[in-house]
Parts: C-alpha cells; structure tokens; sequence
C-alpha cells in the first residue's frame, strides 16, 4: 500500500508541475499572444520530447488507475467532506478534459495538426465558445483538486503553518493569472480575426483538422467517455460484488458505551466507524499518515493482524502502548471491542502528539495568575459587567501568553494557567513565561486605564511561575479534550500564585526557572517556601514589580 501510495504521488507530482507550467504559459496572454506562443515553445520542448510525453501520460495513466482502485479498496463511501469533494472533482475531470486533449495532442499525434495558442483561442473564443467556458471550469475544477490534495498531504509538515498564507497567495494568484491571460489574449484574437482572410491562413499554416480527420477526432473522444464510464461503472459493480461476499463473513466491533457495529470482515476499524456514522478522528483521511484515529484495543488484540511497517512506524513515533493501533490500518478478522484515544475534533497540529492516556513526561515552564480582589470587585456589579470585565482581561492575558508562546491551558473563575516550552524546551520556555508575564502585567494595567471609570481600583495581578518535569497531554472525556500538565511542578507554580499575597508582590518566580532561563535575579529577595503535601522547600525570589526584571 505504500508503494502505491508513493507511486500515486509521484504522479501527482508531474501533474502539477505540467499544470503549473500550462498556467504559467497562459498568464502571458497579460502580454500578448506573440508572448504566449514563445512562451509555448519552451513548454513543448518539454512536454513533448520523449522523457516528458512518457513522464506526463504516464503520470496521468497511474494517477486515473489508482484513483478507481483505491475507490475499489474502500471499504465505505461516507468520508469528510472534503476527501469526497476530492474524489468528486478526480472523477468528473476525465471526461471534462478529453475534449481539449483530443484536440490538441492527439490531432498532433495522428494528423500532424499544429495547435498554436491562435488556433485554440479562435475556437474557444469565437467558434465553440460553449467549449471555452466549459474549459475555464476544468481549469478551476483541475487547480482546486491539485490544491486540496496538495494542502491535505503537507498540513503535517511542521513548516506547513508559517508557508500556508504564502502558498495560499500563489494558489490563488496563478489560476487568476491565467483566465486573465486567456481573456486578453482570447480578444486579440478576435481583433486580428476581423482582418479578411487571417483565420483561414491561420488555420491553413496550422494544418487544422478538416471534416473527414475532425470526425475521427471526435469518435476518439467519445470511446474514451465510453470506455471511461464503463470502467467506472465496472468499479461500483466490483463493489457491490465484494460486498455480498463480505457481508457472509462479518465481524462485531464494540465501542465504549456498549455500542456495537456489525461490519463485514476487511472493513478497517474507521471504516466501521464512518459506516455506522461514529464520529472518530482521522485528520488524514484514514491513509495511515497520522496518529488520530488511534484506539485502544481493549478486547482481541491478540487475534489481530499484526500491523504494517508503516503503522508500526506511527504507532512509534507516538509512543504509542503495545495494546494501541491504528484505526485506519486495522482490519478485525474476529470480534474486537475498541476505545477511540482522541477526540472527533482533534486538529491537524496535533497529528503525532504522544498517547493522551499515557501522556510523556518533560521539562517545561508553567505559570499560573490572577486577580487580586476581583471578586470584592464582582460583588457590585452586574453580571453583565462581571462578564465583560473578565472577558477583557482573559484576552488580555491571553493575547500576551500565546504572544510570547505559550499555551493558555486553564481559564477558571479569574484564574489562568499556562504552559510554556512544550515543543521548545525548558529553557527557552523559562525566558518565554517571564516575557508573558511582563506583558500580561503591562496589558492588565492598560485594561485599568481604559476602564477606570467602572473600576472602584485598579486592576492587579499576582502570577507564579516554576520550571520542572511535568506530564503533558491531551486530557478529558468525549469532546472536552484538551491539552494539559499534571505533577508537581503544576502544584508548585499554583502555590507560587498565592505566594504573592503573602509578599505583596506581582511575581513569584522558583530558582530553578531562573536557573533555566540563565536569568540573574540576585537583585531580589530570596526566600524558601514551604508548599502543601510536598516534602522539602522551594527556593524562590520575590519580584515587587514585573517592570524591574532584566529583559529576556
């Protein structure tokens, strides 16, 4: 299946090359058509040389061929909506494409017709415009299935994010590019075809097709429609086929809550699920190229069969337990019953992120504030107000931490908790947690300002931070799931938290957060605190104001 798979992309690679280049070329009508033509020079100089004829149809060949196997191979056809918006759009493209196919490269092929931008702009300009305006669709329908794929292959790449509004401006530029070329260089055209005797020279130089060849040209065209349609229809046949067979043999997949699917034997266990319309994550599309759609087996996982190379190398890039597979990959030849790890609405960030019911254990920055004397604050005002007030304030601490990179974890009453250095490391996340918390202190008091006249005080805030190993991961129950640290050092930055009432101080920061961030604060008061249900003290420093701390 990996073969296969790298095979369809490799010719999905040609593909869009050939596209890229074919729009290209026709952005130079923006020109003029004499441009166009030069420019079409190079681009058969490629394209059809030897190499390129065997690269491109050969790319096309594998590319439509695995397309119908792999609409054989699924096991259901209930997908997320844009996987089917893909399929869709594969499909109907053949058809939708033959026409001009037939017409260019295969009048060149048989009949030695030339089809230079002038003779196919006057047919689809003035001629057929029917077929002009049926071109401009395939060429949008064609671009937006390359760029779906495209988009669904590299979202797991960690560049992808910062190069997506970069690719999305290319993606949308270069179709514009061209139908405006097609536009400007179509009504050249139609100017020099008011010239008397241009369009019969013009067609006489380009050795058009005449009546008898253009007959011809046209019954290629429609047995390829014809030939196409029944290996479609062959595809759907072979389906139901298989399913009569398969549906002899099934096997009953239980889910949590005693759910229980029915679903005949090579049906993988997300097959199952979208059969019987369970909401279960698959950010890839159930082509084994994420974690998502990973469950726990809690019954029959010794009557599995054993996982390929390619999930066993996903199940460990996620650390995944041994009693843990793919839902995607599996295909239950016995009864199983199943525990789905992550939930339905998982994004594709998190794609690889560990096990969330083993977690992985690492050093990182956890900072927790709040407000001092808000609720004496609450106490007279009206609801409304209490909500808008704390509203303003979570965007602002919210707006700082995810500013200086961390992870908002925890909104609670007036209260937030924060991780930083999960991906980075403690060390960077130290320096991250003291930039947040001097942004927080300095957007809080801009929030004072601006509403001081519905504040009897000022608004302040005490925030801990502590730097230690923590578990991180992806906690919660159905659709309440959400990235999160548990362990003491948790503890310890909450008690640092309440240490700033005792201090009367903005911050509390342990020296081992200092240690990390290779931060001297010599300058403030040193303390060691003794923390609730934990043995030994921390050793801490007291920051009066956030402002005095050395930059980072």
């Amino acid at each position: 299946m990996i073969a296969v798979r790298r095979l369809r992309l490799g010719a999905a690679y040609v593909l869009l090359t050939y596209l890229t280049l074919h729009f290209t070329n026709h952005a130079l009508g923006l020109v003029s058509l004499d441009a166009m033509e030069t420019g079409r020079w190079w681009f058969l100089a490629l394209w059809r040389s030897a190499p390129g004829t065997v690269a491109l149809y050969g790319a096309v060949a594998v590319h439509g061929i695995l397309a119908l196997w792999l609409l054989y191979d699924r096991r259901t056809l209930r997908m997320p909506l844009w996987e089917a918006a893909q399929y869709a759009l594969g499909l109907a493209l053949p058809p939708l494409l033959v026409a001009h196919v037939v017409g260019t490269r295969i009048a060149w092929w048989r009949f030695d017709a030339g089809d230079p931008y002038s003779r196919v702009l006057l047919t689809l300009w003035l001629q057929a415009p029917e077929s002009g305006a049926r071109q401009t669709v395939v060429l949008v329908l064609a671009w937006l299935h390359a760029c779906i794929g495209l988009h669904y292959w590299l979202r797991f790449r960690p560049w992808y994010r910062r190069a997506a509004p970069w690719l999305f401006s290319v993606a949308l530029l270069l179709p514009t590019l061209a139908l405006l070329g097609f536009v400007t260089a179509g009504r050249e055209v139609a100017m020099r075809a008011q010239t008397p005797g241009w369009s019969a020279a013009m067609l006489r130089a380009a050795n058009a097709p005449d009546a008898a060849e253009a007959a011809r040209l046209a019954a290629i065209r429609q047995g390829f429609v014809e030939s196409y349609g029944i290996a479609l229809l062959g595809v759907f046949a072979a389906r139901g086929g298989r399913r009569l067979l398969e549906w002899r043999r099934s096997v009953r997949i239980t889910y949590p809550s005693v759910r229980v699917v029915t679903a005949p034997r090579g049906f993988s266990i997300l097959d199952a699920s979208r059969f019987a319309a369970i909401p279960h994550a698959s950010v890839c599309g159930g082509r084994g190229r994420c974690s998502t759609c990973r469950v726990r087996i809690v019954a029959g996982l010794h009557e599995l069969p054993a996982p390929s190379e390619a999930e066993r190398r996903v199940l460990a890039r996620v650390a995944a337990a041994p009693d843990v597979r793919l839902a995607c990959q599996t295909r239950p030849i016995r009864d199983v019953a199943v525990a789905p790890l992550l939930a339905p609405s998982i994004v594709p960030a998190e794609a690889f992120a560990t096990d969330v019911r083993q977690g992985r254990e690492q050093e990182l920055a956890v900072l927790f504030a709040d407000l001092r004397g808000f609720t004496r604050l609450a106490e007279n005002k009206l609801p409304y107000d209490v909500v808008f007030v704390l509203n303003r304030y979570f965007e602002t601490v919210g707006t700082a931490i995810t500013g200086a990179g961390g992870v908002t974890n925890q909104f609670t009453g007036d209260g937030v908790m924060a991780l930083f250095g999960i991906e980075a490391g403690p060390a960077t996340g130290s320096r991250q947690a003291l930039a947040a918390a001097r942004a927080m202190v300095e957007g809080v008091d801009a929030l004072s300002a601006e509403l001081a006249t519905d504040l009897g005080s000022p608004l302040r805030l005490g925030i801990g931070i502590h730097t230690g190993p923590a578990v991180v991961g992806r906690m919660g129950w159905g659709e309440s799931f959400y990235l999160t640290a548990v362990g003491d050092t948790v503890h310890v930055a909450a008690r640092l938290e309440q240490a700033t009432k005792d201090y009367a101080a903005q911050l509390v920061v342990s020296e081992a957060l200092a240690r990390h961030a290779n931060l001297d604060l010599s300058s403030f008061p040193a303390h060691d605190l003794t923390v609730r249900n934990r043995a030994g003290q921390i050793a801490v420093r007291v920051v009066d104001r956030v402002a005095r701390l050395p930059r980072v």
